[in-house]
């Protein structure tokens, strides 16, 4: 007896052939093919950065739905709703959740070093979350508008949508380096990205320097870009982090919080934190903090308040009468998230493939992208003015036998008609010139000049 299991190869009840309906196929490549086809789409179409733009496609759609509706600077604010709506509906098809999420994240200023939209109502803060994208507005900010600059003028290939209904664009023109300026941050499959925030003048005068100097190398343009510029402000300390980042795309960047210490009006001392490590919370910290004293790790404080509010940071460590307030503040610095760590592993897409880049390389992505943008653009002006001359030299041509064309068009049966007759002899107008003519209003030839 086989132990080859039957297979049907005839009609089933219904009448159907289902010889060619079900294929045996092994239960380990289908796993492969499956779980390599999901990691790619994770890379590729949601956690990673492209280095043109520094934008993902969740962004990057946000963004051109936003000019496709026309909310630019300009026009008034729209309910946040209406744009992930729209975002979800025409580009990407996802939660709407995650969108409104990436929407707010790029209007943050806690979250971006330069937010790209302009919010109206409640984003958050550090500690809490936004108010719900029906009760809150947005619009796109000026700075925005420098990522989609001449993206009218054929500067970027534009690819279908998911469901083929319409267009949008494969990047973004970006005429700024938005993937250092405003970092990101994302887990794919194997690999992860979190690149910091840096000072807009600072990265554009590094930029300046490598198109002037194209063999720059990573050392060269750290004269430029010092370090990472964090919104939330703070500080660095030391260099060899920042050095390690930028020469080979990964280190580890310490940072403390700026804190103060300062005399109170009944002769005791307090500690004044105003400034706090980059993507941290003044309310976990504050109830560390509480958790230390109460299991007795933390001595010399009495108690801790939080008084931020408004973006502004203000959480006040009171301490005891016989603490030492340096003592105090530098075991805080070593148990809290005064002092952490940013782990930079500056991972991007270059040419759709995730790559690890320095400095350098970083930079070089978007320059090549700009000489790409700016030909491309070149060339679509100088075939929009050649067309615009062909059809002024067929408007100066026609306006030396108007009488004739005049009498073409009246004697004509239709559009079509007068169109072939401008084509042929004794007009020998081009088809691009004879419709220019048709559509021409008579108007016009009061602005044209026989020749």
């Amino acid at each position: 007896m086989s132990d080859t299991p039957n297979t049907p190869t005839g009609p089933d009840d219904d009448g159907e052939d289902t010889s060619l309906s079900v294929q045996p196929i092994s239960l380990q490549d289908e796993m492969e093919r499956s779980f390599l086809d999901y990691a790619m789409s994770v890379i590729m179409a949601r956690a990673l950065p492209d280095v043109r733009d520094g934008l993902k496609p969740v962004h990057r759609r946000i963004i051109w739905d936003m000019e496709e509706q026309g909310f630019r600077p300009d026009r008034p604010f729209v309910k946040s709703a209406r744009v992930s709506g729209d975002t979800m509906a025409k580009y990407h098809p996802h939660g709407d959740g995650a969108i409104y999420d990436a929407l707010v994240r790029m209007a943050q200023p806690f979250s971006v070093r330069h937010p790209l939209i302009d919010f109206h109502g409640n984003y958050g803060s550090p500690d809490f979350g936004p108010a719900a994208s029906r009760y809150t507005e947005c619009r796109l900010h000026p700075l925005a508008m420098q990522l989609l600059a001449d993206i009218d003028e054929e500067t970027v290939d534009m690819v279908a949508t998911y469901d083929g209904s319409r267009e949008e664009p494969t990047v973004l023109p970006a005429r700024f380096p938005n993937l250092l300026v405003n970092g990101s941050q994302g887990i794919a499959v194997g690999m992860a990205t979190n690149i910091p925030p840096h000072n807009l003048g600072e990265v554009i005068d590094a930029t300046i320097h490598l198109i002037d100097n194209p063999e720059a190398t990573s050392d060269d343009l750290m004269r430029f870009v010092l370090g990472p510029d964090f919104p939330t402000g703070g500080s660095i300390l030391g260099r060899s982090g920042i050095i390690d980042a930028y020469r080979t795309g990964r280190g580890s960047i310490k940072m403390r919080a700026t804190a103060s210490i300062e005399e109170t009006k009944r002769g005791g001392y307090h500690i004044v934190v105003t400034e706090l490590p980059y993507q941290t919370s003044c309310s976990a910290i504050a109830g560390r903090i509480q958790e230390l004293v109460d299991a007795g790790d933390l001595d010399g404080i009495s108690d801790v308040n939080d008084g931020s509010s408004g973006g502004k940071t203000n959480l006040i460590i009171s301490l005891k009468r016989d603490a030492n307030a340096n003592v105090v503040l530098n075991n805080l610095y070593k148990l809290t998230q005064l002092q952490t760590s940013f782990g930079v592993n500056m991972v991007a897409l270059v040419d759709g493939v995730p790559r690890t880049l320095n400095l350098a390389s970083a930079l070089n992505g978007y320059v090549s992208h700009q000489v790409e943008v700016i030909t491309r653009r070149t060339v679509y002006r100088l075939r929009v003015a050649r067309e615009r001359e062909h059809k002024v030299e067929g408007r100066i041509k026609a306006l030396n036998v108007i009488d004739e064309i005049i009498a073409l068009i009246r004697s004509s049966d239709d559009v079509a008609a007068a169109r072939e007759g401008l084509m042929t002899a004794p007009f020998d107008f081009s088809e691009i010139q004879a419709q220019d003519i048709l559509e021409m209003q008579l108007r016009q030839l009061t602005r044209l000049s026989r020749v």
